[in-house]
């Protein structure tokens, strides 16, 4: 019966014992050497526990690998911060690559498209632990940003992070455009529709149809 509990406890929170959950304080050393592979996600979120067994089997796979890691993160709980600070607005969110510069996937969720994925980019990728992997424009990239104090790099994050919040902001303004202009063309529409059937529609179909 305990069991029958846990089992159930595990599907209604979409997350698994099975899969390593990462939080800021294991962030670092669980994912240092590694090409990652995470699910952000939030218990309540259906669509989490719905592929919650798939990516289970998924992490059960690369279990121990030498490079590739599967692992979650809970954003309601002690990884929140992590969540925040790849900028994670929707549940599951599933992320991949360089730790330090993780790319949105926007594959499949089954398990044969997760592990497809996974097999044919969880590999050693060109990343700070990994220069000799990049090619020659990255690895000046590289050496520049090494060059710069901390305090420009800060400047310089923060510049490119206000860069992504005006961006999305300038979406969400156009989004609203659209709605209203959408609410606008809706009304009219439906003001003429009701237009012409107040002159006279259905008496004329009823006439019709007595003839």
């Amino acid at each position: 019966m305990n069991l029958f509990f846990l089992t159930l406890a595990g599907l209604v929170t979409g997350s698994n014992a099975a899969v390593l959950s990462l939080t800021p304080d294991n962030f670092d050393s669980a994912t240092a050497g590694k090409t990652v592979f995470l699910k952000f996600f939030a218990p309540w979120c259906g669509h989490c526990k719905s592929m919650a067994a798939d990516y289970e089997k998924l992490a059960s796979d690369w279990e121990g690998h030498a490079v590739g890691l599967i692992a979650e993160v809970d954003c309601t709980a002690a990884g929140k911060p992590l969540c925040d600070a790849n900028g994670v607005k929707g549940f599951p969110s599933l992320r991949y690559g360089d730790p330090s510069d993780l790319q949105e996937y926007k594959g499949g969720r089954s398990y044969d498209a997760l592990s497809s994925f996974a097999k044919d980019n969880l590999k050693p990728v060109c990343s700070i632990k990994n220069i000799d992997l990049c090619d020659d424009a990255k690895k000046a990239e590289i050496v520049a940003f090494q060059g710069m104090s901390s305090a420009d790099l800060d400047a310089k994050i923060a510049e490119s992070e206000t860069k992504i919040a005006d961006a999305e902001k300038a979406f969400d303004e156009g989004l609203q455009g659209l709605q209203s202009t959408y609410e606008k063309l809706n009304g009219d529409k439906d003001a003429k529709v009701a237009e012409v059937k107040a002159s006279g529609l259905g008496l004329m179909k009823a006439v019709l149809a007595s003839m």
